[in-house]
């Protein structure tokens, strides 16, 4: 009878302890599936080229990834502004953003994207990417906690406004233009006469709709995807600047994942790169008819006195920024052949 009793309770033992296995076993599956989710956050909003980017870029990452981790992305701000973004990839609760004009504000030679009318076409931005861009600035964001994967693009930014048209630099004297957060995208409206406000995106077609902001600039992707042709009477074609977008980790954050992770990461990134340019060519051909035919009416600008007036601002970036001169005229150097 012991016997029985004795086999019995061991019996019970191994069950309970297959049991408790099984259950551990599960316990840290689910902790390492939480741990492979990979987010990715953008301001863009529906239709926006950021959001057609990120889900570009999950979808191939994904298929590549199979179930070592999952791409999630999270447009329209949902996880915060591009300076609270930027914050969270240093701090490691971020595992991927798309910055843009930000980066400026975080790493000062990424103000070069910021001088007026520097890069003349996506050809340009190639040979600034390959020559300028990685072997030199790259390293520059990684010092301070930032890793790019991948070279996008924001796109050739324009004014609206609600007040009048804007032909020259003078048109702009005294406007309440909403900007994003970029010092330098401030130092060139002002040199412009207008009164800039960094602004998240987020938060610009209320101020647009209550009257708070008289105008804003943005490529056209992200008027039209925000709807500021519905409370915007003008457009005008300025092409001041062309922002490139980072599909950018924090170095601490993306130094913990896997080496293949990051591999598949990094490689998707720059592979997504042709549909990225792909795409924005074709939005830039067909938004200007969407946002006339929402009734804003659509003016080109005096580039050449837009040129003209952005002098002050090249000097001052050249004098401020550590290298800021050298970055400029290598950039401009490659424009040549444009």
């Amino acid at each position: 009878m012991q016997t029985r009793h004795n086999t019995l309770a061991a019996f019970t033992r191994r069950t309970l302890a297959t049991a408790m296995g099984a259950c551990a076993l599960l316990l840290a599956t689910g902790a390492a599936q939480a741990q492979t989710e990979i987010k990715l956050g953008h301001v863009g909003g529906p239709g926006s080229l950021f959001e057609r980017s990120a889900n570009e870029f999950a979808r191939l990452a994904n298929e590549r990834l199979g179930n070592k981790a999952k791409v999630v992305v999270f447009g329209s701000s949902q996880l915060g502004g591009d300076s609270e973004m930027m914050q969270k990839l240093r701090l490691g609760t971020l595992e991927l953003s798309i910055p843009s004009t930000i980066m400026s504000s975080n790493v000062p030679a990424f103000g070069m994207f910021e001088m007026p009318y520097l890069v003349k076409n996506r050809d340009h931005m190639k040979k600034i990417e390959s020559d300028i861009l990685r072997p030199t600035m790259l390293p520059m964001a990684e010092e301070k906690g930032y890793k790019i994967l991948g070279v996008w693009e924001n796109g050739f930014r324009h004014i609206t406004s609600n007040t009048k048209p804007i032909v020259k630099p003078e048109d702009l004297k005294g406007m309440r233009l909403r900007v994003p957060p970029g010092v330098w995208r401030v130092k060139m409206f002002q040199a412009y006469g207008a009164n800039p406000s960094p602004m998240a995106l987020s938060e610009v077609f209320v101020a647009l709709q209550t009257g708070v902001m008289d105008g804003q600039e943005n490529p056209l992707t992200q008027i039209f995807s925000s709807k500021f042709q519905e409370v915007q009477k003008f457009m005008s074609m300025t092409g001041h600047v062309y922002t490139p977008a980072f599909l950018t980790a924090g170095t601490r954050k993306f130094a913990s994942l896997p080496a293949e992770v990051r591999e598949i990461l990094e490689k998707t990134a720059q592979d997504v790169q042709p549909f990225v340019y792909k795409t924005a060519a074709q939005l830039d051909g067909e938004l200007v008819d969407k946002i006339k035919a929402a009734g804003t009416k659509v003016n080109e600008a005096d580039k050449n006195a837009f040129i003209a007036a952005s002098k002050a601002v090249y000097e001052e970036f050249g004098k401020e920024v550590p290298g800021g001169a050298d970055l400029v005229s290598k950039a401009v150097a490659l424009g040549a052949a444009f």
